[in-house]
């Protein structure tokens, strides 16, 4: 996403925003409220058309108007409500809208053997999937939620607040899911609040401040606190674009060694480009 721009009446809620996920990559979406992070993923999702500002996927640039096209890319998106139907098992609620069928009426074993396939493969903790969502705790209830999203083998997975109001177990289960769909080679998009999530499992972290790019960080080499002085602007690099350094200080000019140690570190790749951005998280 390369200078998106998007407004709603008189308020301006996206600025001049780059951003991009690569495969097999947790990238944390953090700021303040109001800073358009749900904004940024709607546009990406489908949900709002950009008024300024270009989409490329796998190098070529597209257009996204509506959520089945990004559905049709390979783009799936795990909102905050999570969309599940109370009423109904957990198989029912991972095929709604997919289902198999076998002949003219439903393939139930089908369904039921690939969801336990699916289950497992992402390690999910669910005591049956013939139980009414209803029954779940909040944890089980997004990880329903979370493994819903890689049928239909989408490319790109965003997930909105995954860990919002749940406890120290079950905040553990769903990191484990995103580390299982990294795994898979899905680009996952995360939106959080919650730095200990963000520090455990993101590759990367762009941080939006009113609106704007507000730094582009390699997770492995920064701490919280480096986040968090972007989140509340005790960083400004809003001006700069994603992989620009500011300028540098008289101090700063003296010592070539000496970078500034809050600027973004990872460049955006070039437009039309396919090659991944490096990485300085090294993974087994």
């Amino acid at each position: 996403m390369r200078g998106i721009g998007k407004r709603f009446g008189a308020v301006r809620a996206l600025t001049d925003v780059d951003f991009w996920v690569d495969e097999g990559e947790v990238v944390a979406l953090i700021g303040d409220n109001g800073a358009g992070k749900s904004t940024l993923v709607k546009v990406l999702a489908g949900v709002h058309a950009p008024d300024a500002g270009t989409i490329e996927f796998d190098g070529d640039l597209v257009g996204i108007d509506s959520p089945a096209d990004a559905q049709e890319l390979g783009i799936a998106t795990v909102f905050q409500d999570l969309a599940l139907c109370d009423n109904l098992d957990v198989v029912a609620n991972l095929w709604l809208g997919r289902e198999l069928v076998a002949g003219r009426a439903l393939d139930e074993v089908g369904m039921e053997q690939r969801t336990w396939a699916l289950l497992r493969e992402l390690a999910a903790k669910i005591p049956s999937v013939r139980i009414p969502v209803a029954s779940l705790s909040g944890g089980q209830r997004q990880t329903v939620a979370i493994a819903r999203s890689p049928i239909g083998d989408p490319r790109v997975v965003i997930l909105d607040e995954p860990t919002a109001a749940l406890g120290v177990a079950q905040t553990a289960e769903v990191l484990n899911l995103i580390e299982r769909l990294r795994e898979r080679g899905h680009g996952v998009i995360l939106i959080s609040h919650n730095m200990a999530d963000v520090m455990a499992v993101a590759d990367r972290a762009v941080v939006l401040r009113l609106g704007r790019n507000n730094g582009v960080y390699d997770v492995a080499d920064i701490t919280s606190e480096t986040l968090i002085a972007a989140i509340t602007g005790a960083v400004d690099q809003s001006g700069l674009r994603p992989g620009a350094r500011p300028a540098a200080t008289p101090a700063e000019a003296d010592d070539e060694a000496a970078p500034p140690a809050d600027a973004p570190i990872i460049p955006m790749p070039p437009a039309g480009s396919r090659r991944r951005p490096p990485r300085g998280r090294n993974r087994p």
